[in-house]
């Protein structure tokens, strides 16, 4: 185990241009990070394809065993690393945030570790023996968000390396250092070369998505940059795993007990501070239990603390970054302007450091106000009425986004009669944003296309070849 400081000064350059990191909740400095170039990307693509086939040469077993060591380290710095991201990020230590995010990377390489993937028989007929097997892609590009920018790259680079791969990060320019020190305590057990991370600005993941030697990009973030990166990568042919833009709808029905969902409807919506792609952004429901539910809902919202990250009391944190709460207030004060009903929040304070907005729920509010049709990533959520599911599915499905959904009610069976008519890629029952690397992860129409977690991940790191005869 690392001290803080040892980690910190493990990613801070000696030499080279580098750019000051401020605490989102204090305005502080955090550390220096590194600005790479064009050129600083070309070094690492050319490590990583020269580092790649004897990576692959080792097979599943041993490189499960490597990512299984690397977990371990992730774990003997957990703290360091989780005290690194609250400071960075914003995220308080408790709650579903830093801590969390950290335990999750060590998850999500065991489990990807462990997960099996032999090869397919898909014909043995007496006459034809084919059988699909997965061969690595050769350089895998990763390029993160800001939001879980620990958790996130482990989701790229965990199945990549598996697979056979090698891999080079690019992290958001806003989270820098939570990546760096990342990679940092991941390369304590795995080979030299095979996993890099290079901290550049948008001419270094442009370069990156169009370059030749990689083969593969893995993106999480808008669906504007995502259509830049499809464009960037035709040129190549590249394969693609696009986690895009969200604005996730639940639909609560009218059998659902207010008091019982509450807290559940809240960590959907406001974990992270609502920065979460499959985060629950627009509520429906039902005029029978409307305001029972805006009742609980703003009793528990009321009770959850905000402050700065790393006093342990706090379970919500600030805005990451200035453009993001400058989006938020302006989705909120049009919601206010519009006539809409603001239950809690609304009103931050001008006087207090950082890019904080109070936890705020607004009722009473159309469904095409721009709180509802845009997405707002941060600590607002609209509540809209409706008068029979029907209707609510209208509305859930009348955007061009559909990465996650959720029906809330106390019959499952009927819930799930509803969810299987919601267009997004997951839909959840009397829970929201529920990941588990098991269970396969994807978006619907412009959210993106191909699949995280599990076996169905772990094909999506390889070229599958079928070998007949």
């Amino acid at each position: 185990m690392e001290t803080y400081d040892a980690l910190l000064a493990a990613i801070t350059p000696s030499s080279g241009l580098t750019r000051t990191i401020l605490d989102p909740a204090t305005g502080e400095p955090v550390g220096e990070a590194p600005v790479h170039d064009v050129a600083d990307l070309e070094r690492a693509i050319t490590a990583a394809a020269a580092a790649q086939p004897a990576w692959a040469a080792l097979g599943h077993d041993a490189r499960s065993a490597a990512l299984l060591r690397a977990a371990d380290a992730v774990e003997r710095s957990a703290e360091e690393l989780a005290r690194l991201l609250s400071r960075e990020q914003g995220k308080p230590l408790n709650g579903p945030n830093a801590r969390f995010e950290v335990g999750a990377c060590s998850a999500w390489l065991r489990a990807t570790a462990t997960t099996g993937l032999e090869p397919e028989t898909v014909v043995d007929d007496g006459e034809t023996h084919a059988v699909v097997n997965y061969r690595p892609i050769g350089v895998v590009g990763a390029i993160g968000p800001w939001n879980w920018p620990m958790m996130i790259s482990v989701w790229q680079i965990a199945p990549a390396l598996r697979m056979g791969n090698a891999v080079v990060v690019k992290p958001s320019e806003y989270t820098p250092l939570s990546v760096l020190a990342l990679v940092s305590v991941l390369n304590e057990e795995l080979p030299e070369g095979i996993l890099s991370v290079v901290s550049g600005g948008r001419e270094v993941g442009a370069r990156l998505a169009e370059h030749p030697a990689v083969g593969k990009i893995m993106f999480t973030g808008s669906t504007t940059t995502g259509k830049a990166i499809i464009k960037s990568s035709a040129g190549t042919v590249k394969r693609l795993t696009l986690e895009l833009g969200g604005n996730d709808a639940g639909i609560v029905l009218p059998d659902a007990d207010p008091k019982a969902i509450a807290e559940g409807l809240f960590w959907g919506a406001f974990i992270n501070t609502g920065q979460t792609c499959a985060a629950l952004k627009r509520l429906y429901v039902h005029d029978g239990i409307y305001d029972a539910v805006c009742t609980e809902l703003a009793a528990v919202a009321a009770a959850m603390p905000m402050g700065v990250g790393l006093d342990e009391a706090n379970v919500l944190g600030p805005l990451q970054n200035k453009q993001q709460l400058d989006v938020v207030a302006r989705l909120v004060d049009a919601a206010r302007a519009s006539g809409a009903r603001i239950l809690l929040g609304g009103n931050p304070d001008a006087d207090q450091p950082g890019f904080f907005y109070p936890t705020t729920l607004v009722a009473d509010i159309d469904n095409d106000n721009p709180l509802v049709a845009e997405e707002q990533f941060g600590p607002a959520l609209p509540i809209i009425r409706y008068s029979t599911v029907d209707e609510a599915v209208a509305m859930a499905n009348a955007l061009d986004v559909g990465l996650g959904a959720s029906v809330w009610s106390s019959d499952p069976v009927r819930a799930r009669d509803v969810a299987a008519r919601i267009e997004a890629g997951t839909v959840w029952i009397n829970k929201h944003g529920a990941v588990d690397p098991r269970v396969p992860f994807g978006g619907a129409k412009q959210s993106g296309y191909g699949l995280e977690f599990g076996v169905e991940g772990l094909k999506a790191l390889g070229v599958p070849q079928v070998i007949n005869g």
